[in-house]
Formats: C-alpha cells, structure tokens, sequence
C-alpha cells in the first residue's frame, strides 16, 4: 500500500494537476483571508472556510478524475487486478495519496490564524476546528471521487459525474427544504447525503462528534464501494462467475446499512457525550449558575420551539439539548408554525417569531421571542446592525425562573441624591433575576415600601439627609436588606457615615493604591482585590477578577459583638489609602495615608431579638458599569448579579450574563495587509504554478 501511496503522489507533482490544484487552493483561500482578516480585522478564520468550500466542487473532480479511470483505459488496471495486491491496499493507497496533496494548502492554512495573534485576540480553537472540518470535508469528497472515477474509463465523465455529486451534496438541505418544509421519509433519506450540514456545524465552534464521525463513515463506504467495483472486475476477469456479483451486492447493501445505523445511532447519544464546546465564549454550555438552578427544579417544565426541527436555529438547539439533558424536569417539543400556525395563541396574543420559545409551568407560562435571544447593534456610521451577542441561556434560565416561582420580590433603587445610574445591562440583568425594580426618593415617603426586598444605594454623589438615614435605619431594624455601592466623594457625608457606622462599618475616605503587582490592572488605582469562595463569588471564584478602579477601603468594628461580617473582595496586605488625592502627584506613600488591608466589598449583618439587618456594602464607583465589567468578562456584573440574589433570597442567582461575540476586531495596518495579501494571494500561487510547469516541461522534454 505504502508503495501505491509514494507512487501516486509523485505521479500527480510529475504532472501539472498537483501544482495546479495546490496553487488554486491556496489562491481562494488566501484571497478570502486578504479580504476578511487582513483587511476588514476580523479575527475567524471559519469565515474565510466557509466562503472556500465552494472550490471543492470543481477541484477535487479534476484532481482524482484520472486515478483510477486512467488506468482503465489504458489497461494498466490488469497488472493491478491480477497483481498479488489487496484490492483494499490499492484502493486506500491511491486515496491517501490525494489525501496528501490535498493537505499541502491544509497545512500552509494552518498557519494564516497565527500570523492574527499579533494584532490582537483570536479564537485559535474555533480556526483550527474550521480547518479540521474543511479537510474532512474534502477527505469525504475525494472518498466519493475515487469510487467515481472507479465506475468509468472516461477521466471526462468522472469529472462531469463527480462535479454533479458533490454540488448535490452541498445543496441538499435546501433540496430537501423544497422537497417538504416539514420533512418527510424522503427527506430524512437524502438527508443522508447533506455533505455541507456537518461542515457547518463544525464551523460554529462546537466540536460535534457526530459530524465527525459522518465525516469518516462516507469515506469508509465510498472506499468500500471502490473496492467491490474493483473486485467484481478483477473476479470477473480471472474467474468470470457470478457469485462474487450477489456477493459484492449482499456486501454493499451491508456496508450501507451498517453506517446509516451507526450514523443514527450516534445521534441518539446525549449531547454531553458527542458535542464539546470550544468557544470563547463558551456559547453552548450552561454555566455553574443553571446547573445550581436546575438541581433545585422540582417541577415539570415543557420547552416549546416554534420552528421545525431539521431548520431550526443551530445555537439554540445545543443550548436546548443541554437543559433536556441535565434535567429530568424538562422537556423540548417542537412544533412546526407552518402546520401548526396558531399554536402560539394559547399563550400569548402578541405575535412572536419563528424559533421562539414559550415555556410552560404548572402554575405560569412565558415567551421567549427570538428576537430576545441575540443581542444586536445599529452602527450610526455603516447604518447596519450587527449581533453582538447570545442570551439564549439567559432568557432560558430567567424564564424558567419566573415559571417556577411563587411570588416576584421588588427591588428599591434610590435616587436624589445624584447617584449613578446602574448601565442597561445590569437593569437587565436585575429583570432576568426576575426582580422587578422602581425609583425611590425618600423624600416623597415616610417609610420603604413593605414589599420591597432589597434597597439599592449606587454610588451617592452628596450626602443623604438625616431624614433619609432615619427611613433606612429604620428598614434595617425591620429585618431589611440594603445593597450600598459607595465611591468616593470629594467632602464630608456625615449622615451617610452614621448609616454604615450603625452596622458597624467605616470608609476610609481617600482612594486605595496597591502595590501589589499582582493586585492591580496597569494602574495601582485599579485594583484587582482578593475574591472570597462564598455564595456571592459563585461563577467567579478562582475564574475571573473583579475589576475596582478608584475605589474606597471598608473598615470593621470587630468589637461589635450584634454584627457579623462577611469578606467578599479585600486588598492585598501592601495596599494603602492616599489620603490627599487632589494633590498627590505619585504613587508614593505620603506621611498621612494609611495602611491596609482594606475590604472593598463586605457584607455585615446585625443581629436582634426579632430579626438580622443585612448591608452589603461595596467601596468603588466604577465598580458596577458596563466598563470595568467588560474588561474581566462581565465578572463585575455577575458579582452585582450574585449579591442582589442574596438580597431578595434566591438560593441562586438565575441572571446570566450575555456571552459576548465580539472578542474585538483586529488592528492590521493596511500597507502590512496589501503586502502579506500580495504576497499570498499573488507571489505564492504563481511560484507554485511556475514550478510545476517546469516540472512537467522538463519531463515532457525527456
């Protein structure tokens, strides 16, 4: 076999076709990754595949026409078939040999994604499963044009029947969409030759085992299939009696049904066996978060998708299998709007897209509109919207939530006294959590409302009144809650003071510096405290820091017997308070400022005859925007997230945020991008072209 191998691929670089099809192959795709990674910035190269794979309809037919047809009608073939040989060994030889060229530009692809990291951040493990997937694409394709070019003499006809293959492959889901827009038997028997539907799903940054193992079971029956038309020729020729015939006939009716079995069998398997997420941003799992919330599910939830099964949204689908899967309690029906038009309308009279979600409880229901699962994003200048993002989870999660839950608690966000407004996303956040939230100004009342589970304090920009600080304290004694982010002020708060001080808590008035190297984010002001293991970590601890810029220290009073604390974010032990921050002019520790450690985020609970006051108190004005939580992953939002959890008594917090697509585009300067571009669009094709055509003209000449 080997021997058929070297022999082979020397023959298609002793011809022109081998250069030829290196040559086309790296032109396309280098051509595409001028356009989109070189020049537009962006930092995946499925892009580029994807918009390639188009080629092999056209290369892969002209590259393995003449391998075995060739030799057919040059009659070469009779030394192969009454050679000693296995026909099996002949066969897998000369097609890994077309293997072999095939992987050259393979190979050379596989450096294109390197050359990005220079610029700036790129998925390596979505590229190179891109790349895994083209080539098993294209192994399957050169599978189907070696049995091809068995079946005839004609390298023409072989290139014409193997072109009509392989486009056929690549159109057949929409084949199959006019054929039934609800699917029938026939589409789930074509379907068994959709080439392009597995690429896709690789392309997508899920390693799927069941598209892989497609892959590989064409390839092993269409060298089977070679194989038996080779060996009915060759017992033909030596022997010419029929029962090899029905014995070839029994064999690939076999064979056939042995990989449909097996290709449907392991669809079966649960996702968590044959789907790997390698995304960036991990958009097919479930976070720690569900999986707490789904432990805690007691009761039986129905999941319905409008939309039909076999044309449904890819995403959402692994998302939906994950939550089937973890979860006895949930089930995931679909039901197609084309042969189910008004479904919908027992649950909701709004009109909804299609792949929606309506998730139904025993005691409520709720709609997930599509449009609620991608977070999108108008460019004013290219007045385009762009997606930016998937909450698919977060929806899920959240309405699942809502389904199951007996009551919905009422958060309190204070207002006059010019505090920060929270960012969209974490007001998002506060209703995924299902937390309904309002304005309060305590002026206009004499008391907290009754229902209200927790108050919010963000980062009060004037001191509260003395009135105010009687209405809290007031709420505390009552068993209340208060979430209280306080950065810092140029000036005095007394009022505010005596509200922490009445739970035993002080702010260091100054901002903190760490000189801890490790500690901070390119500036000592922006720290990166110690994360405490507790429930308000979840999801964060010993995965993510939490970003403080310009942040406050929090003291204790440990002699307080009536309070407990709580450490959730500290200092490191070389940090410090610089007192004098209007006239500091270094990071040097002046005669005035104070030593650490400091706490930056703390809770403190009062405890009473009759009930416990609970402050979280957090020390860092940027601490809860949109900013500072992007620079750590969205950390700092889920700390809000998990803290406001706590607040109005959710065993776990249910607000997941939204797992981002954009990992930011690439910085190229555009004289670098047209030389590399010229250089791999241009130089190197042509170089491969003029050395294969001396190549063959000096063998030509010999």
């Amino acid at each position: 076999m080997f021997a058929i191998l070297k022999r082979e691929f020397k023959s298609c670089f002793h011809t022109f076709i081998g250069f030829l099809f290196v040559a086309v192959n790296l032109f396309f795709i280098s051509l595409y990754y001028t356009i989109y990674c070189l020049l537009n910035g962006y930092p995946y190269f499925a892009y580029v595949l994807s918009a390639v794979v188009f080629l092999f309809m056209l290369s892969i037919p002209i590259l393995t026409m003449r391998v075995l047809a060739e030799e057919r009608k040059n009659k070469t073939d009779q030394l192969m078939l009454t050679a000693p040989v296995s026909v099996f060994g002949v066969v897998v030889g000369k097609y890994l040999a077309m293997l072999l060229v095939f992987a050259i530009p393979n190979l050379i692809a596989c450096l294109y994604p390197l050359f990005l990291l220079k610029f700036g951040s790129v998925p390596l493990g979505e590229a190179y499963l891109s790349i895994l997937g083209f080539f098993l694409y294209g192994a399957a394709c050169i599978a189907i044009c070696v049995f091809v070019s068995a079946l005839t003499e004609s390298q023409v006809i072989a290139a014409v029947i193997s072109f009509a293959l392989l486009f056929v492959g690549y159109m057949m889901t929409g084949l199959c969409s006019l054929i039934s827009t609800t699917g029938n038997f026939l589409t789930t028997l074509l379907s068994a030759f959709d080439l392009y539907t597995p690429f896709m799903n690789l392309l997508n940054g899920c390693l799927d085992l069941t598209s892989i193992f497609y892959y590989l079971s064409v390839i092993a029956l269409f060298l089977f299939l070679t194989t038996q038309v080779i060996q009915k020729r060759r017992y033909t020729t030596t022997v010419k009696n029929f029962t090899l015939g029905a014995y070839s006939l029994v064999s690939i009716l076999v064979m056939s049904a042995i990989v449909v079995v097996a290709n449907f069998a392991i669809r079966e398997l649960p996702a968590t066996y044959t789907n790997f997420d390698i995304t960036s941003q991990k958009l097919y799992s479930i976070t720690d978060q569900t999986k707490e919330f789904l432990d805690q599910l007691n009761q039986d939830v129905t999941i319905y998708v409008l939309a039909n099964q076999d044309n449904q949204d890819a995403t959402l689908e692994q998302t939906l299998k994950r939550y089937q899967e973890y979860s006895k309690h949930i089930s995931v029906e679909y039901v197609d709007p084309q042969v189910n038009p008004r479904f919908y309308q027992q649950y909701t009279t709004d009109n909804i897209q299609s792949n929606s979600l309506i998730v139904v409880g025993e005691q409520r229901n709720m709609v997930v509109d599509y449009g609620e699962i991608y977070e999108s994003e108008f460019d004013q200048s290219t007045y385009q919207t762009s997606v930016t993002g998937y909450d698919g989870e977060g929806r899920i999660t959240s309405a699942l939530a809502y389904i199951v839950s007996d009551d919905l608690p009422k958060a309190y966000i204070l207002s006059g006294h010019g505090e920060t407004t929270l960012p969209d996303s974490f007001l998002q956040a506060i209703a995924k959590e299902n937390v309904e939230y309002t304005d309060l100004r305590l002026m206009d009342v004499e008391a907290v409302p009754e229902d209200a589970a927790c108050v919010i304090i963000n980062n009060p920009t004037s001191d509260l009144s003395t009135d105010d600080v009687d209405i809290l304290q007031a709420y505390l004694e009552q068993g209340g809650k208060i979430l209280a982010n306080c950065g810092y002020i140029d000036g005095v708060t007394p009022n505010l003071d005596e509200l922490l001080a009445s739970m035993g808590l002080r702010v260091e008035k100054g901002l903190v510096v760490e000189q801890d190297t490790s500690a901070y984010y390119r500036n000592p002001f922006y720290l990166l405290p110690n994360v405490y293991p507790s429930q308000l970590s979840s999801g964060i601890y010993n995965k993510y820091y939490i970003l403080a810029p310009f942040a406050q220290g929090i003291l204790t009073d440990e002699t307080r017997e009536d309070v407990t604390y709580e450490s959730i974010l500290k200092t490191s032990e070389k940090a410090y308070t610089k007192k004098d921050v209007n006239n500091s002019e270094s990071y040097e520790k002046a005669e005035n400022d104070v030593e650490g450690p400091f706490y930056i985020g703390v809770k403190a609970v009062k405890t009473t005859d009759e009930t416990e006051a609970t402050l979280f108190l957090y020390g860092c004005s940027q601490l809860f925007t949109a900013e500072a939580s992007a620079l750590v992953s969205g950390a700092n939002q889920l700390l809000f997230t998990n803290t406001l959890s706590q607040c109005v008594n959710h065993e776990v917090s249910i607000a997941i945020p939204v797992k981002s697509y954009d990992i930011g585009y690439l910085t190229i300067d555009q004289r670098f991008s047209i030389i590399v571009g010229t250089l791999l669009v241009i130089v190197i094709p042509v170089a491969t072209l003029i050395i294969g055509f001396i190549v063959w003209f000096r063998r030509r000449r010999r």
